[in-house]
């Protein structure tokens, strides 16, 4: 008797500590990142203070507040992405014409690009994008804390914190984008490189203002490693240019564009796709190698001099 009360305690034991587990994490997606209000504040006063110190005096501890308040206390499957309207509103600030970098499918390589705004200013170095980049967040209905155990993914529910606050940011970066805007696309993408329904096609496309935009100059780049599934031209490509064209847009588009492949080549440097000509040479017309790059340093010193004279 003694022994199947032991086993049915130990079954019970058991049985809570699973369902403990269970009501813990009540959704499939990571829980808040750890700090989380420590990381905003303190980008903020990295963006303003180094990275970008033109957008002028802002003040992170009420952006911070701003940003908390979209999604604290509520239905964390019930966020909105007006419910950002505040936090868009105090972080706002001007994108420099012709810098706009719009991506889909390779967004660490857009990051390494578009070199933390220097060279391009993708969303994620707008200080709206930056204080959210690659974190997760969540509240909890009747709640003023953060759930740290889970979050909702967005299959689901669609109306979470983190997608929310990317529709917004994107629908946002869209309707301040001016000049020449630039798209890279992953030619490489299993889903295709211009996926629909995706940001691009839903948030960004609609909001972009016709009377600002020069023209839209489409990259699509294959990965090193990867096949070329996608060209200008062809496949969801040929939509995507479609639609801009229909839409009124001049739009040019360029496979495997130089500068990104070079950036590439970096970490493929022995890579078919990344063997220069036997005989290279500089802009000025001196030669950079005489003969087959077969020395890794000067292949090294031939990419460094391509890149330092192609990527603008």
């Amino acid at each position: 008797m003694k022994s199947l009360f032991l086993s049915l305690l130990l079954v019970s034991v058991l049985f809570m500590n699973s369902f403990s587990e269970v009501q813990g994490r009540k959704w499939k997606g990571e829980g808040t990142t750890q700090n989380l209000e420590a990381i905003v504040i303190g980008r903020c006063y990295e963006y303003i203070t180094i990275l970008n110190p033109s957008v002028g005096e802002k003040n992170c501890s009420e952006i911070w507040e701003a940003f908390k308040n979209a999604f604290i206390n509520k239905d964390p499957c019930s966020i909105l992405p007006k419910d950002y309207e505040l936090f868009i509103n105090l972080s706002l600030h001007t994108i420099p014409p012709n810098k706009s970098l719009f991506w889909e499918n390779n967004e660490l390589l857009v990051s390494s690009f578009a070199d933390r705004g220097r060279r391009y200013m993708s969303v994620s170095y707008t200080l709206f994008g930056f204080v959210g980049d690659l974190l997760n967040w969540c509240g909890q209905a009747n709640s003023n804390g953060l759930d740290y155990e889970s979050c909702p993914t967005t299959e689901e529910c669609e109306n979470n914190a983190v997608e929310s606050f990317w529709r917004m940011a994107s629908a946002t970066y869209a309707q301040h984008s001016s000049g020449v805007i630039h798209v890279l696309l992953n030619g490489s993408a299993v889903k295709g490189a211009y996926p629909d329904p995706g940001f691009f096609a839903d948030y960004e496309i609609p909001n972009l203002q016709r009377d600002k935009i020069s023209q839209i100059v489409i990259w699509v780049v294959d990965d090193i490693e990867g096949p070329d599934r996608e060209s200008c031209g062809i496949h969801t490509v040929k939509i995507l240019e479609n639609r801009l064209k229909t839409l009124g847009y001049d739009v040019t588009c360029t496979d495997n564009y130089k500068s990104v492949m070079f950036l590439l080549c970096l970490d493929y440097p022995d890579d078919s796709k990344c063997t220069l000509p036997s005989s290279v040479f500089s802009v000025d017309g001196s030669p950079l190698s005489d003969g087959p790059l077969t020395d890794m340093g000067t292949v090294w010193s031939v990419v460094v001099s391509l890149l330092r004279a192609c990527i603008c």
